[in-house]
This record gives C-alpha cells, sequence and structure tokens, in this order.
C-alpha cells in the first residue's frame, strides 16, 4: 500500500508505462508513454466533481443531486432504480438523494400507473427553476474544460468520450 502511496500520480495506479497490460500482451503501436487512459478518464471524473461540487455549492446541490434533477430533466418521469442506473450511483445512494430532493421540493413521487408497487420521481416546478438557475455555473464550468481547445478537437474529444462509453456499455449516449 505504501509503494502505491510513493508512485508518481502522473503514472497512474497499474503497469509503469510501457509495460504490458496481460502477459504476453502485445502493445498497441500508436501507444504512447504516460498514463493509461483510463486513469486520465477517471482522473478528469474526479476533477470535475470537484469543480461541480464548489459551482453548486451556493445553490445547496452536490454533482449527484444535479445529476438526478438533469436525467430527470431529459427522461421525465423515472424510478429510483431507473434514476439509480442512469445516475450512476447505487440504488441505496439514489434513496438517500431522492428523499433530500423531495424534502427540498425539488422533485416528487407518485405511484407509477399500472404498479402500485413503484413510485416515479419527476421534477417540480421548483426542480426546473433551480437548473435553471444553475445552468449559467455549469456552462462555466464546461467552457473551462474546453478553453484552449480547438473546435474540431473538441468534437474529436467529445466523440471519443462517447465511442469510449459506448465500448464500454453498448449504449449510446441519448
Amino acid at each position: 500500500m505504501a509503494e502505491a502511496a510513493d508512485r508518481d500520480p502522473a503514472q497512474g495506479p497499474g503497469p509503469a508505462p510501457g509495460a504490458d497490460l496481460e502477459p504476453g500482451a502485445d502493445r498497441d503501436p500508436e501507444s504512447h508513454e504516460g498514463p493509461l487512459t483510463i486513469y486520465l478518464v477517471k482522473q478528469l471524473e474526479l476533477a470535475i466533481r470537484s469543480f461541480m461540487d464548489e459551482a453548486l455549492r451556493p445553490f445547496g446541490l452536490t454533482t449527484f443531486q444535479y445529476t438526478a434533477l438533469t436525467v430527470l430533466q431529459h427522461r421525465g418521469t423515472l424510478s429510483s432504480a431507473q434514476l439509480a442506473r442512469r445516475s450512476f450511483v447505487r440504488p441505496q445512494t439514489m434513496h438517500e438523494i431522492v428523499r433530500s430532493l423531495e424534502e427540498r421540493g425539488l422533485i416528487e413521487r407518485a405511484h407509477a400507473p399500472g404498479n402500485r408497487r413503484t413510485m416515479e420521481a419527476r421534477l417540480t416546478r421548483e426542480g426546473k427553476e433551480l437548473l435553471a438557475a444553475c445552468a449559467p455555473a455549469v456552462q462555466k464550468l464546461e467552457d473551462r474544460l474546453l478553453h484552449g481547445m480547438p473546435e474540431k478537437r473538441r468534437s474529436a474529444f467529445r466523440q471519443g468520450l462517447e465511442d469510449g462509453l459506448v465500448s464500454l456499455t453498448g449504449r449510446h449516449h441519448r
């Protein structure tokens, strides 16, 4: 454990740059020295989450709560289980998020039509208004992420992220 803590963070977890990922695996001739792509993506995710939490703090939201609200904004009415899957959190975590958003009046829940055991959540007017109020802060972070990147590279960056998502999950972003 101490060895991992002493490792250069730019190197990332796992094998040293240039080491085979699997015994006997051939290196991709287009690969380069440096951290694995998955490490860079995780570092980007952590940075985004930190900056998102900071940007959303004045609105009394966490990144996870904001994500749940935006999923409801785009998908309409969803059960907590559906919302958890689309927000990339465990169902137990979503239960707490839904409870807190409902207590604040940002979402409301009702029994699903034809299934009295399932509760579905949807945005309230207050939830929609809060998302609209958050939009400039979130857009500012998006602009900061892409700042200095030429438009052509922005499109390629976005496409690369979408392609990776499809490769891993089989699902296209909607």
